[in-house]
């Protein structure tokens, strides 16, 4: 398959310092690629992004007042890319850790007609600039967004991936966190063919600017992980939540029953109020969970509403450019004022 555009986009925040070396390094021209354009997405930068941005010859420049977090920035990124008529976007990150000379094998497989979304896997355990805990990390997280999505990437958090049209337009990101966990959930639930290949990194010389330790990472990374897997499979979650208190309070019930049936059951009437309001929890939880697989069903359904919007609406805009005639030289011009003389 051949792509008419592919647009590379980058966020940003306070990259002054690496962002024209990573630009620099991003490829020109591919084959099966007749166009590429770079998109910089200047998350509110206080330092002169933008301008380093330009200075090393970004296409386009898109840049927040203030800053709205890396999630944000990658939906306005995408949004920004299809509006200027993208076949494949390629996210990358500003930082220079990732090899621009990796993009061809990249977008290989979308090219292929393989997979709709491809993330490159720096393979965690093995990287020696990782940190042990670091490693750690990646490494059982992955694992974990692995069982809840139903992919097989074995690098969830790498930001070094590319996207089919389609995959972009069906995706929505609800977190102001990070991308790269919520989006590999979502394209398993939606069934989007996903793969994953092997790539090299660099070290980055620099903190982390998502979260200032490990722990605050790890703790918004759960919280993203918890609401996006409840948001596409809430029946499963709070039935689990349900069974456990049904199963505490089945347990305390029995012990009382066994007092009671030995004729001690009245010192153990605390057990009895506790069985009741532990089944009565367990029983409106998994009533909830019913409620919320309801609601789930329409979500579906407005998410796939706002696809076919989004994609008419890009339709009608990019319609009007591609009826458009060639501009005609000089030479065909006068032709033409003279056969209307």
């Amino acid at each position: 398959m051949r792509v008419r555009k592919l647009i590379i986009q980058v966020p940003a925040y306070n990259e002054e310092a690496t962002l024209e070396a990573a630009l620099r390094e991003l490829p020109k021209q591919l084959p099966g690629v007749d166009e590429i354009e770079i998109l910089v997405i200047d998350d509110g930068s206080s330092d002169a992004t933008s301008v380093a941005a330009r200075r090393a010859g970004a296409d386009h420049v898109l840049r927040f007042s203030n800053n709205r977090g890396l999630a944000r920035a990658f939906m306005a990124g995408l949004d920004a890319s299809l509006r200027l008529g993208a076949d494949v976007i390629v996210n990358t990150d500003a930082d220079n850790q990732y090899r621009g000379a990796d993009v061809a094998r990249l977008i290989q497989p979308i090219l292929d007609g393989e997979a709709d979304m491809v993330v490159g896997d720096r393979d965690p355990r093995n990287v020696r600039h990782f940190g042990l805990t670091k490693r750690l990390l990646q490494h059982y997280g992955s694992w974990v967004v692995r069982q809840l999505s139903g992919t097989e990437i074995p690098d969830t958090t790498s930001g070094f991936r590319a996207l089919s049209r389609e995959a972009a337009l069906r995706l929505n990101v609800m977190s102001d966190f990070t991308y790269t966990l919520e989006t590999i959930i979502q394209a398993g639930k939606k069934r989007l063919p996903v793969t994953h290949i092997p790539i090299a990194s660099r070290e980055v010389d620099r903190a982390s600017k998502l979260a200032p330790d490990n722990y605050s990472y790890v703790k918004r990374s759960v919280a993203t992980i918890l609401r996006i897997y409840a948001m596409y499979e809430p029946l499963k979650v709070f039935s689990y939540l349900g069974g456990v208190m049904l199963l505490i309070g089945g347990a305390i019930g029995g012990r009382f029953l066994y007092y009671y049936l030995m004729g001690e059951g009245s010192g153990h009437v605390q057990s009895l109020l506790l069985t009741t309001i532990l089944v009565v929890i367990g029983f409106f939880t998994v009533l909830v969970g019913l409620m919320a697989d309801l609601i789930g069903g329409n979500r579906a359904l407005l998410e796939d509403i706002l696809y076919r919007l989004r994609r008419m609406e890009l339709d009608e805009e990019q319609a009007p450019r591609e009826a458009q005639p060639p501009p005609r030289s000089r030479a065909e011009l006068q032709r033409v004022e003279g056969g209307r003389q």
